[in-house]
């Protein structure tokens, strides 16, 4: 096991699950590979055998990567509570927002420019939505 994974406090296998979760998540949310990739900042292989299922297969992941896991995976908790129609809770990544930073764009495509910035900034603009439903 690397360093990195150590200090972070996750397994491999445990990167596996926090990963496979959020590729589930993108995958709901009409993600391309190509933007699942860049928001997770993972490689085509690691996509694609993430993807495969196999019990036995371990990868791990730096600090910033289980961020972006992290950060999907509670931009769909919020989504979950602020929407109870599912069709809304998948849906509303891909819809263009009119709100002023996201300018027209789909909060998907904000997401896969691949920089933790826009994903985190992404992740706040929605998570106060749930505080607008108080």
């Amino acid at each position: 096991m690397s360093a990195a994974i150590q200090t972070q406090g996750f397994s491999r296998s445990q990167c596996v699950v926090g990963l496979r979760a959020a590729l589930k998540v993108l995958d709901k949310w009409k993600a391309s590979s190509e933007q699942a990739c860049r928001i997770l900042r993972i490689s085509r292989s690691t996509y694609t055998r993430a993807r495969q299922g196999d019990a036995q297969w371990a990868v791990g992941l730096d600090f910033d990567q289980m961020q972006r896991i992290s950060l999907v995976l509670n931009i769909h908790a919020a989504l979950r509570l602020i929407f109870d129609n599912p069709d809304n809770v998948y849906g509303f990544p891909s819809m263009e927002n009119r709100n002023e930073f996201f300018s027209g764009r789909a909060p998907l495509e904000i997401m896969a420019q691949g920089d933790m910035i826009s994903l985190y900034e992404t992740f706040r603009r929605i998570d106060a939505l749930r505080g607008a439903q108080w």
